[in-house]
């Protein structure tokens, strides 16, 4: 078992993780979305569109009791940043739901994980690693952002004392 207190901070980062992903999202200019690091990499769409997938899938190996159903592709294009950060929503709901329901009870993930915190360690890692893809992508098509703009979105939500919302 966790502390609730401990449990609180720990669902209060997943869910300040998932409100700066958002954030980056509704801050993109809408030329954005197509935009690359690289000629071979995948979109900026695409990237949220992954990160989306593999929050789901991940809950659909550890704990299907609070599976979704899984986009066809998980390297999609989503355009319409409305409907995708409702999909990031939905999902990230999944992941936390899961999690907290594992701790709360006392088990373990199913497939991945020795324990459920490191489930939400993976996910906080694997996106801020594609958050950097993203900004990335934006230099690399001379739409980067202004970092004191940016930073109070990102950055600055995770150094609020105030909870966090998306």
């Amino acid at each position: 078992m966790i502390a609730i207190p401990l449990l609180d901070a720990l669902l209060d980062s997943w869910d300040r993780n998932n409100a700066i992903l958002i954030n980056l999202l509704r801050a993109l200019p809408d030329s954005a979305m197509d935009a690359r690091a690289l000629d071979d990499s995948p979109t900026v769409a695409q990237l949220f569109m992954h990160v989306h997938f593999v929050r789901l899938v991940f809950v659909v190996e550890d704990a299907p009791d609070f599976a979704r159903p899984l986009p066809e592709e998980e390297w999609g294009v989503e355009r319409d940043r409305d409907r995708l950060a409702a999909m990031l929503n939905d999902s990230a709901s999944a992941v936390r739901d899961a999690v907290e329901a594992r701790l709360r009870a006392g088990r373990g993930m199913d497939l991945h994980y020795d324990h459920p915190v490191l489930m939400l360690q993976h996910m906080i890692w694997h996106e801020g690693y594609h958050h950097g893809q993203i900004k990335l992508a934006l230099k690399a098509v001379n739409q980067a952002f202004d970092d004191e703009a940016i930073g109070r979105l990102t950055w600055g939500v995770w150094m609020d004392k105030r909870k966090a919302s998306s």
